[in-house]
């Protein structure tokens, strides 16, 4: 084998470990969406650190704010549930070193209320840094962050009150 076809066998033997790597982290991130659909936390919750930290955007509602380690990301976790927030995996980017990588994840998520009717719908950039397989700061980045408000509105008048005034 020349060096050169020995160089092309090498870049395309990374190329195809990324696309594998992707593959399973979507399968991955998809699956444990699914069981938060279904209510359970513990899946999607294993993948933070016990420090990560989880950004939302600031404003009047239950999910505001900046969520440190795994006790606070739970109860973030237990508010989207409880509002019976459903959501999907649409795509997913990574860059950087198995140690250190960088997920983009486009999330799209939305709720209904006791009547069936949609009382939330949005679309989301999450950005993700981890190591070694653990997210270890997260932020979230809403399409329209004036839907979230309208969605704490929505759920107060159904009586769905935020999880840490029930602790």
């Amino acid at each position: 084998m020349s060096h050169r076809s020995g160089l092309i066998a090498g870049i395309t033997g990374a190329l195809l470990a990324r696309a594998a790597l992707t593959r399973v982290l979507l399968f991955k991130l998809r699956r444990d969406v699914a069981k938060l659909n279904g209510g359970d936390r513990g899946p999607l919750l294993a993948g933070y650190a016990e420090n990560a930290v989880l950004h939302f955007n600031e404003g009047p509602h239950r999910w505001s704010g900046e969520h440190r380690g795994k006790a606070q990301i739970d109860r973030f976790l237990q508010d989207f549930t409880r509002a019976g927030i459903n959501g999907e995996i649409r795509a997913l980017w990574i860059g950087g070193p198995p140690w250190a990588m960088t997920l983009v994840v486009r999330f799209d998520d939305w709720a209904k209320g006791p009547d069936g009717r949609q009382i939330y719908s949005n679309r989301t950039m999450l950005l993700a840094r981890t190591s070694w397989g653990r997210i270890v700061e997260q932020q979230d980045f809403y399409e329209d962050t004036s839907r979230i408000l309208a969605l704490e509105e929505s759920l107060r008048e159904i009586g769905v009150e935020p999880v840490a005034q029930h602790l």
